[in-house]
């Protein structure tokens, strides 16, 4: 279990520093969409890199078979970074990064509350409301100070 926490806590500190360099590249070449659409083919490459090297390309074979729903990842990453580019070089990359949290809190309560697509159910107690309240109170903190 703490090898998954330390993956996402790398994946976590990348975040902020994703939109940060995005946003600066967006800058420096005038298009923050362009800056998006590198950053794309940069983690194409590296996505398909990482196929060859930990295999599992038979799994192509049955993305014919999955429900359409479960594509709409690449719709809100695409999303998330069209936006965090568009965003954070006027709102501030703290100001832009608190938001899509608060927003990550708010959609991670709900989906484990129902278990939404197939995630395990975690009931939404008040115990675990006070604990996402304190959270979200906690990075606005971090912004206002």
């Amino acid at each position: 279990m703490t090898q998954y926490a330390a993956i996402m806590l790398a994946a976590g500190i990348g975040v902020p520093i994703l939109a940060a360099l995005n946003a600066a590249l967006g800058r420096l070449i005038g298009s923050p969409t362009a800056a998006a659409v590198i950053l794309f083919a940069i983690a194409f490459v590296s996505s398909a890199l990482a196929l060859l090297i930990l295999g599992g390309s038979e799994a192509f074979a049955k993305i014919a078979q999955a429900p359409r729903h479960l594509l709409l990842g690449g719709v809100l990453i695409a999303f998330y970074v069209l936006s965090i580019t568009h965003v954070a070089p006027h709102f501030g990359v703290g100001n832009a990064v608190f938001f899509v949290l608060l927003g990550q809190l708010i959609s991670t309560a709900a989906i484990d509350h129902f278990g939404l697509f197939g995630a395990q159910v975690t009931p939404l107690t008040l115990m675990r409301a006070g604990g996402i309240a304190v959270m979200a109170i906690g990075v606005a903190i971090t912004q206002l100070a």
